[in-house]
């Protein structure tokens, strides 16, 4: 057996099959042209093989020379891809993210917002889940998603949590006779079919304790925000809900009206402490939180 192979000695054996010439490939190298003559050389005593044919200036592959380049530029790919790889993660654009969010939010503005984000990050593994706010708590908590967003109160130890407070707004159908208020009060909604979103929920328990005294029609339940802004499009009802689901609506057979009574329909952004932060998740929560300052505060106005 001959001397151990080196990278060094396939890739001049790579550039001169494909330049051609052993001057072209110490170019495409950046050495000299006696060093790839070398390795050249080297690779053969390596491998046993008469790799090229000399004659005068000119060189020539040989049979074995075009079998061995199958295989190298199989193994190059690979490295190629790697390489590729490698830059995309110092670039924050390779890798992977995974997020879990409360289903108003993962059902409209982030899958939205995220695939602006993919666009220039090619690399990029990403998942997106929409569950129970509990059930992205405990996501969180097993090292199943790096970022989570949640609308329900967290007091155990080992997270961050960044809170997005935002005021419930009246969603009513278009042409409601409700709909000429600037601003809707709780008494406004009596003798109303108020649709109750996402029962036994935290919110769900807000509004009902905000609305307790008001008179309204029989019960309609559901438990999703969209599902219960589809239902007011149709006229099926009036619903208090959050801004980022409201948004998704703007422009169809509803009108958003900002309530008199502030009644928390924002979320928390919670991340694990026990977890390394991931630069990619860093980037993707700030712009996030832009995202939705931006997105949010153009067509959404506070209670005055």
């Amino acid at each position: 057996m001959g001397p151990p192979i080196n990278l060094r000695q396939v890739e001049a054996f790579r550039a001169v099959m494909r330049t051609g010439r052993m001057t072209l490939a110490a170019e495409l190298m950046s050495v000299t042209q006696p060093a790839v003559s070398r390795l050249i050389a080297d690779l053969e005593r390596a491998t046993g093989l008469t790799l090229f044919e000399r004659k005068s200036n000119q060189i020539r592959p040989t049979r074995a020379a075009i079998d061995l380049m199958r295989e190298v530029e199989r193994a190059f790919v690979g490295l190629d891809r790697i390489a590729f790889l490698a830059r995309e993660i110092g670039r924050h654009s390779a890798g992977t993210l995974r997020i879990a969010a409360m289903p108003a939010l993962g059902n409209g503005l982030l899958p939205r917002f995220l695939a602006r984000f993919l666009r220039d990050k090619p690399g990029l593994n990403a998942s997106l889940n929409a569950l129970p706010s509990a059930m992205v708590i405990e996501a969180v908590a097993a090292g199943q998603a790096d970022i989570g967003y949640a609308d329900e109160p967290l007091d155990r130890n080992g997270f961050a949590i960044e809170p997005y407070p935002a005021a419930a707004l009246a969603a009513l159908p278009a042409g409601h006779s409700l709909a000429g208020k600037a601003v809707i009060e709780p008494g406004d909604l009596a003798g109303e079919r108020v649709i109750n979103l996402d029962p036994g929920t935290l919110f769900s328990m807000r509004v009902e304790l905000v609305l307790a005294d008001v008179p309204r029609l029989a019960k309609l339940e559901t438990g999703l925000s969209y599902t219960a802004l589809t239902l007011v499009a149709e006229g099926a009802g009036i619903a208090l809900v959050d801004p980022a689901s409201a948004s998704e609506f703007a422009g169809r057979d509803i009108v958003f009206r900002p309530f008199s009574v502030f009644i928390d329909a924002g979320f928390q952004m919670i991340r694990s402490t026990s977890q390394a932060r991931l630069e990619v998740a860093e980037r993707f929560a700030c712009e996030f939180d832009a995202y939705l300052k931006e997105r949010l505060g153009e067509t959404f106005r506070p209670a005055g």
